[in-house]
């Protein structure tokens, strides 16, 4: 009976964060395996920019409540399912945490993330630099083959590394200007916030296209 009594207000908050993960899937069941709302986990608007402190202060009360420690007495499922949502409460702090990895799972859960949809292909204005960066490249690769001078076109790449790292810069700087002008939508048309979506979509595959181009260089550098 005692252990019982000291079990339930555990318990009962187990199923307080249960029901945050509902908001979105609706699970018929506490098993369901339909995948949680990271935002309504924190019990947080679908917004882009997070107060970091609030977050964290909420991952580590959720944290305490789902800890396995307080499950030891508990039966086999209780156990299993908050070993299950303090996986899923990892996973929804380490992706809100980061704000592209945040962006990428807004878009995903409003339908709105496309990509590989088609081949990624170079931003038009950026064709000239990212033809002369593979010639690079080649360039670096066949003289290793050979054995030749790597010295001037190791110093070219690493102008080019610079150069797109910057790009990237510029990129990360307009997609946290979007974000803003998503969270000033939220509460506005669904034209206005189609549209902010299509542009923060468009956003994050510049910025992937760009991020595999520097990788690239950084792998040809070592």
């Amino acid at each position: 009976m005692v252990g019982s009594r000291t079990r339930q207000p555990l318990f009962l908050c187990l199923l307080g964060v249960l029901e945050n993960h509902s908001m979105s899937a609706a699970p018929t069941s506490m098993t369901s395996s339909k995948t949680a709302d990271y935002f309504a986990i924190f019990a947080l608007p679908r917004k882009l920019w997070i107060e970091m402190g609030t977050l964290d202060q909420k991952f580590l009360q959720l944290s305490w409540k789902l800890h396995p420690d307080n499950f030891v007495n508990a039966p086999e499922q209780e156990r299993e399912l908050s070993l299950k949502r303090s996986s899923e409460l990892n996973d929804a702090y380490r992706t809100l945490r980061d704000p592209v990895a945040r962006v990428e799972y807004l878009l995903g859960i409003e339908g709105a993330r496309k990509e590989g949809e088609h081949k990624q292909q170079a931003p038009p204005e950026l064709l000239e630099e990212v033809f002369e960066l593979n010639e690079s490249l080649d360039e670096l690769r066949d003289a290793k083959a050979s054995g030749g001078d790597l010295g001037a076109l190791k110093s070219r790449l690493e102008s080019a590394e610079k150069n797109f790292q910057g790009k990237l810069g510029e990129v990360d700087a307009r997609l946290q200007s979007v974000a803003r002008e998503w969270d000033d939508a939220l509460d506005g048309d669904a034209a206005t916030r189609n549209k902010i979506k299509a542009r923060l979509n468009e956003l994050l595959n510049r910025r992937s296209y760009i991020r595999n181009l520097v990788t690239n260089v950084q792998k040809e550098l070592l």
